[in-house]
């Protein structure tokens, strides 16, 4: 027996990561009640046996709920990392010379093995190194094939296979690693709907995932966390499903006061592509260890909401801090009452975002429109492969959306579409079949009762995607769903 959920009072999406702490199907489900409208699977930790039982506790939730989650897989990418000390540390002295070589010897504080043969070679005088999210700052004196030899402009301490960043050269290694398409099979086997690439440098990097995936169909969510990956995002976007703003990394290769302004040209640059976009990492950090938020935190996760991100991502907060389920419920609660605001509507369409010279765009353009003049409850879309809902969701309508599919991937992945209320239904062969399923749909989830009106979207013929073509308001008698039955 399903216990429907009923519509969320947002149109932003909450992208909650699973872990220690969340991976229960009793907490899973918790979470879904608080508000997860998708989750994250971090390839970085735990192993295939560990995801496996989360994923199907997930399906049991979408049968339990009625209603479609997102999954989505996190591959770990190319993380760079130095080798390991002779007593497992050393202490960088501050404006003193520190080597990375190819020798695998233990290190000590003049020198460490840097098992990347890919950087020698590349490394220039004056480019930077850093090390453990850059808390050690080091600059290029000199390199060569087989070292590099650095000035610290900040020391410390330095240990065991510690992260390095790279932010001003492009580093020549593959997107994917054996162990990311390891993980990736492992996903796409597993029905995950989106994999999200981490540490894209180049466009060919989603070409090489896309062809790895092949005929599973999984949408592909570019991670933005390398400034050589800003510096091409326009290309990057086109290739992409949808668009993630990781500011961990991006804020080690940047300085930090450089992410803001970023993360909404990002934002912006997505949303008129009318591809989702999530921000991500840090928004409710304090919430790993304490059960309320920083009021700069509530700040941080309001302004991505206003900007018109589609989903906002929980991280560390609810995968392995002490309150998973309240780090989810205040997302929630921040996201409902910013979208309450009465200059919310103006904020989230401050940015213009034409619509293309087609018939779909000018008719999800008019959705938007229809719905700011006249009363209309919701935007009852109808679609196949999703195009058309990402097309009224750019339009950043005041009215919820429908989605309505035959397709259950389709209406997973647009999980994490603004606004979007996915339904997968049986496909219909006419247009009074479609405005009858449409009307039952509405008042069957909710989004209308008996006088309202509802747009209907739709593509003629039936089943041929992207040829959205049709536009009808229609009233709701109230009894649609007793006459049915009857």
């Amino acid at each position: 027996m399903s216990r429907r959920i009923d519509p969320r009072g947002r149109k932003v999406k909450i992208l909650a990561t699973i872990g220690p702490a969340s991976r229960s199907p009793e907490m899973l489900e918790r979470l879904v009640r608080a508000g997860a409208d998708a989750f994250r699977l971090n390839m970085s930790h735990g192993s295939h046996a560990d995801h496996e039982p989360v994923v199907a506790a997930i399906r049991a939730l979408e049968k339990q709920f009625a209603r479609p989650i997102a999954i989505l897989a996190d591959l770990q990418g190319p993380k760079l990392r130095v080798g390991t000390f002779k007593d497992g540390q050393a202490v960088i002295r501050h404006s003193g010379h520190f080597v990375l070589d190819r020798d695998e010897t233990p290190g000590d504080e003049n020198r460490v093995c840097l098992p990347h043969p890919e950087l020698f070679g590349i490394m220039e005088r004056g480019q930077r190194l850093l090390i453990n999210d850059g808390k050690i700052r080091l600059k290029v004196l000199e390199a060569d094939d087989s070292r590099i030899l650095c000035s610290a402009e900040v020391g410390g301490v330095i240990s065991d296979r510690k992260g390095v960043n790279v932010p001003d050269a492009e580093v020549p290694i593959p997107a994917l690693t054996e162990k990311d398409r390891r993980d990736l099979a492992f996903a796409t086997e597993q029905g995950a709907d989106w994999i999200a690439l981490s540490f894209v440098q180049r466009p060919e990097d989603i070409a090489e995932a896309r062809k790895l995936i092949g005929t599973h169909g999984t949408a592909i969510c570019a991670k933005i966390e390398k400034p050589k990956a800003v510096d091409r995002l326009d290309a990057i976007i086109e290739m992409a499903d949808g668009i993630m703003v990781a500011r961990g990394d991006l804020g080690v290769e940047l300085e930090p006061y450089e992410v803001p302004p970023l993360q909404k040209m990002i934002v912006n640059t997505a949303r008129r592509a009318g591809k989702p976009v999530i921000v991500a990492t840090q928004m409710l950090e304090s919430m790993i260890e304490s059960p309320s938020p920083t009021r700069a935190e509530v700040s941080d996760v309001a302004n991505a909401v206003y900007d018109g991100a589609d989903a906002v991502m929980l991280s560390a907060e609810s995968a392995a801090g002490q309150w998973p389920e309240e780090s989810v419920a205040m997302m929630d609660r921040i996201a409902v009452q910013v979208e309450r605001d009465e200059g919310y509507k103006a904020r989230v369409r401050f940015l213009d975002t034409p619509p293309d010279a087609t018939t779909s765009d000018a008719l999800a353009h008019a959705c938007m429109t229809i719905a700011d003049t006249v009363p209309i409850s919701a935007i009852t879309v109808f679609t196949t492969s999703g195009s058309t809902a990402r097309r009224v969701a750019r339009e950043r309508p005041a009215t919820p959306m429908l989605v309505l599919t035959p397709s259950t991937r389709t209406a997973r992945r647009v999980a994490l579409l603004w606004g979007a209320h996915a339904v997968a239904t049986k496909d219909i062969g006419s247009f009074e079949e479609m405005i009858g399923k449409g009307k039952r749909m509405a008042l069957r989830h909710k989004f209308a009762a008996a006088g309202a009106k509802l747009i209907v979207l739709a593509g003629v013929p039936f089943g041929t995607p992207g040829a959205t073509n049709l536009l009808h308001v229609v009233t709701l008698t109230g009894d649609e769903l007793d006459k049915h039955k009857a």
